[in-house]
């Protein structure tokens, strides 16, 4: 596919930064107030609460999103906001029950909800967001989203309940599982990319696009979703504290999947991965048998592709915003 722009993924990624900054700070900020004007006694709980609000889920990709969609199809980028900040703590509470799932101590080197507070906890704080998410969700009916378009948005959100929840059942059947194709791995891939789709599936419907507007912008938000996961996935594979956590306590990443696939490394790796006790130094090994194969190249290869096919989605439709293709590229740094 001929590009039309220049610009390197590392650029991209420097734009979007700067997108996000712009974009998704005002929805973060209500969110923040709407959890910190509730009263908590615990004090445990609402330190944990606080905690995850102000310092670890500074999600501003989300609201930047559907900001930048609503506005691609013409529409009026606040109209997103009433939907946005609920959808920031609905998708702060998947995060903090997915940690639980996948017992994740930390990410990018901060100590989880989890990993700071504990099981217990983590699962109240998660209960807490998701309970908040609905309630302001359920306010902005009537009041600043009609009725017709909130039951299309709450089906959406239903929806993509439904398939994130399918998706983590069927990764648990992966743990400790060697013989998972990457095939499979990357049928569960697109299954928890439906949170981005669902995104923005609702802001393109919010901007009054077009049904065909809408399908296409639904992909793209299924493909750019399924680009983040994989990028998480090959950034788990460079660090060796996520590397170990991952091959230990959750499904194997899809590099990992490759590797036991690759005729040269297959049953080294295979023995490896099989210990009871796989060491740092077997984790380092892994690292450098990834690396003097073809995996990185295929791994690129994979990712160009639903990039590509991401940008295609929105040319079909004449969805003129170089920001979204930013978003896309910003996955390829």
């Amino acid at each position: 596919m001929k590009e039309k722009t220049t610009i390197s993924p590392q650029q991209a990624m420097n734009q979007v930064q700067q997108i996000f900054k712009r974009r998704g700070k005002k929805a973060l900020e209500m969110a923040r107030k709407e959890i910190q004007a509730e009263k908590i006694e615990c004090k445990e709980a609402h330190e944990a609460l606080n905690y995850f609000i102000t310092q670890y889920w500074k999600d501003l990709a989300r609201p930047s999103l559907m900001s930048l969609v609503c506005e691609a199809v013409g529409g009026n980028p606040e109209l997103t906001t009433p939907v946005a900040v609920p959808m920031i703590l609905i998708s702060g509470a998947l995060d903090i029950h997915d940690d639980i799932i996948d017992q994740s101590k930390s990410k990018d080197r901060r100590p989880t909800v989890y990993g700071k507070y504990g099981k217990d906890i983590a699962l109240l704080v998660g209960d807490a967001l998701l309970l908040k998410g609905l309630t302001l969700l359920n306010k902005a009916e009537g009041k600043d989203i009609p009725t017709e378009k909130m039951r299309i948005i709450i089906d959406i959100i239903k929806n993509m309940f439904f398939e994130l929840g399918d998706a983590e059942a069927l990764e648990l059947q992966f743990r400790g599982n060697l013989g998972v194709l990457p095939e499979e791995y990357l049928r569960v891939v697109r299954k928890k990319a439906a949170d981005v789709e669902a995104h923005t599936r609702i802001s393109a419907m919010l901007g009054e696009a077009s049904p065909r507007q809408i399908e296409a912008l639904g992909e793209y938000g299924r493909l750019l979703g399924m680009l983040i996961l994989l990028r998480d996935d090959w950034i788990d594979i460079l660090d060796i504290e996520e590397r170990s956590n991952r091959i230990k306590k959750e499904s194997l990443p899809l590099p990992l999947l490759y590797g036991l696939q690759h005729s040269k490394i297959k049953d080294e790796l295979r023995e490896i991965l099989a210990k009871k006790d796989v060491t740092r130094k077997n984790c380092e090994h892994i690292l450098e048998m990834i690396q003097r194969t073809n995996i990185p190249e295929k791994y690129n290869k994979l990712m160009r592709g639903l990039a590509e096919a991401g940008i295609l989605k929105l040319r079909e439709q004449r969805v003129k915003s170089t920001d979204l293709e930013y978003l896309i590229k910003a996955t390829l740094a």
